[in-house]
């Protein structure tokens, strides 16, 4: 440890003051000029240093970054308008394939609407001929009935005769009784 040293005044000075005079460097009124020269000095340099490196620096990246911030944003803005025209193309694309669709199945159903009714119309003829075979065949089995019906009625009538009278009627008198009694 360190003796305190005792200056000519009689006091004890600590730390080195007795070498240096007494008072704080910057507070001494001497070294004011200098002091002032020196701040000019670093200030000026610094300026400088900061006028022709760090502000052209810190420009060109400010520069550089609002530049890239512009083109990001255009190339953003033209990805926008692809993305819209493959909307609008995928929506229109969508559109025509409805359209397809619905005209697809609009010959479907009419194609199956003319085979029905193609088929529809071939039964219906087909019916049509069988229902008149049909009417022709009843009209025949029906002069045909007819025809036995009086020649029936005929044998009948000359049976009822005979069992109740006893003789046999001519056969002209049955028939132009069975006759006369179909007429009317």
């Amino acid at each position: 440890m360190a003796t305190p040293a005792t200056t000519t005044t009689g006091t004890v000075a600590h730390g080195g003051e007795a070498a240096h005079g007494g008072a704080f460097p910057p507070f001494q009124s001497e070294t004011f000029a200098s002091q002032l020269l020196w701040l000019a000095i670093t200030f000026g340099v610094l300026y400088y240093i900061a006028d022709k490196v760090i502000v052209p620096r810190l420009g060109a990246i400010l520069a550089d970054r609002a530049s890239r911030i512009g083109g990001d944003l255009n190339e953003a803005a033209a990805m926008k308008a692809k993305a819209e025209e493959a909307v609008a193309a995928y929506e229109k694309s969508l559109a025509e394939a409805r359209a397809k669709s619905q005209a697809i199945a609009q010959e479907a159903r009419d194609a199956v609407n003319a085979k029905s009714d193609a088929r529809r119309k071939a039964v219906e003829a087909d019916l049509s001929a069988k229902l008149v075979e049909a009417e022709g065949k009843i009209v025949a089995m029906k002069t045909s009935a007819m025809g036995n019906v009086s020649g029936i009625a005929a044998e009948a009538a000359a049976t009822i005769v005979t069992k109740l009278t006893g003789t046999a009627p001519s056969q002209a008198a049955v028939d132009d009784a069975v006759k006369s009694s179909i007429e009317g």
